[in-house]
């Protein structure tokens, strides 16, 4: 079993930038495969940017180059860097792990998921 606990979130203006952090605990950091995903009310959760054991990361169109997805396997914890932030990209964001060996940007590949973090973007 995978626990997997995010932080980071909050409230900030249109251009603003925020970082949120997923430590994991359970199994070996390095062999999970990391994916972020958020869910805005009356949406589909859908995926933003993950990252496997080779750290090679992959993007939503949405977020490419606004967004960057990290992990520092010394501290079991993942990154997702915010910025230039728009009122759009309000959401819950949840971090993720699976780990089998193929990359994926689907939630059903996804077997442990965080409690989420909010972040809200003003105009």
């Amino acid at each position: 079993q995978v626990q997997l606990v995010e932080s980071g979130g909050g409230s900030v203006q249109s251009g603003g930038s925020l970082r949120l952090s997923c430590v994991a605990s359970g199994r070996t950091f390095r062999d999970l495969y990391i994916g972020w995903f958020r869910q805005a009310p009356g949406k589909e959760r859908e995926f933003v940017a993950a990252i496997g054991w080779i750290p090679i990361p992959t993007y939503a169109d949405s977020v490419e180059g606004r967004f960057t997805i990290s992990r520092d396997n010394a501290k079991n914890t993942a990154y997702l860097e915010l910025n230039s932030l728009k009122p759009e990209d309000t959401a819950i964001y949840y971090c993720a792990a699976h780990s089998r060996l193929a990359s994926t940007t689907l939630v059903s590949a996804y077997d442990f998921w965080g409690q989420g973090t909010q972040v809200t973007v003003s105009s």
